[in-house]
């Protein structure tokens, strides 16, 4: 399980009112943000995440680190849609919200959600990646929204080069009829289908579905012993069961003696 401290920065930029995403962007996010947020503080006992925004022309923290989900939910209540984004200063104030982590063996993790343009050129973001690779920060973006090329570029460039041993990364989701927080789920942001498949078991986290998590080991060891009893009961010796067979076709031609016999 990895120790981390995350700032989880969300947009609020006046972007974020269209309705292309179910239900609007802005909604879509928040969903999305909780379930980045469950996944974190399940994943370790330890993990602390906080929460701050980048839109209304002016990123702001809105909750410090902590495991209180309830202080998530009381600081994202009414908060106003409005604005522009401030990507580079928001990602900036989240680095320095992260310094200042009480439990400093926490790696270090920023995801951002971004529903609007990118405001900086890719001189002055290149410039700010360095630096938080270089300060150990991982860095993940959900881009949704305006998704033009030259978006999409500028966060590639962004994500390559903060990356360390594949720490970050850029998650770009297109208009659909699925839920946003279910494609983030998906993704290596998220929960990762890869991961689900592979780390758990039966193909599900104990942590976020403990009774479906039971249920399917239960299930399991019961057929285990069905099987085990079915073999029991047939006897499933190879070699009995080729002598059976051998001496079965043996004794065919013994009919065929004695039909000549009949005949004599």
């Amino acid at each position: 399980m990895v120790l981390e401290a995350t700032m989880i920065v969300i947009d609020n930029s006046e972007w974020m009112i269209n309705g292309d995403y179910i239900p609007t962007r802005f909604e879509a996010q928040k969903d999305a943000m909780h379930l980045i947020f469950n996944q974190k503080i399940n994943d370790n006992p330890e993990n602390m995440c906080g929460l701050m925004t980048i839109g209304d022309n002016s990123p702001q923290v809105l909750c410090t680190l902590t495991r209180d989900y309830g202080k998530l939910l009381s600081a994202i209540h009414d908060l106003p849609v409005r604005g522009e984004a401030k990507l580079m200063t928001g990602i900036q104030i989240a680095q320095l919200a992260l310094k200042h982590r009480e439990n400093k063996t926490q790696r270090q993790r920023i995801v951002v959600f971004l529903g609007s343009p990118v405001d900086s050129d890719e001189k002055n973001m290149k410039r700010l990646a360095k630096k938080l690779k270089k300060n150990n920060v991982a860095v993940d973006i959900v881009h949704f929204g305006e998704l033009s090329q030259e978006n999409t570029d500028k966060l590639s460039q962004f994500i390559e080069t903060v990356n360390s041993n594949d720490n970050s990364h850029l998650v770009t989701i297109p208009q659909s009829d699925r839920l946003l927080s279910d494609m983030v789920n998906e993704s290596p942001i998220g929960q990762g289908v890869a991961a689900s498949n592979s780390q758990f078991e039966f193909g599900v986290d104990p942590t976020l579905d403990p009774e479906l998590a039971l249920a399917l080991e239960l299930s399991m060891a019961e057929e285990r012993a069905r099987q085990d009893n079915q073999n029991r009961d047939t006897g499933a010796n190879p070699s009995t069961a080729a002598t059976t067979t051998t001496t079965t076709t043996q004794e065919k031609p013994s009919s065929s003696n004695a039909d000549e016999k009949m005949k004599e």
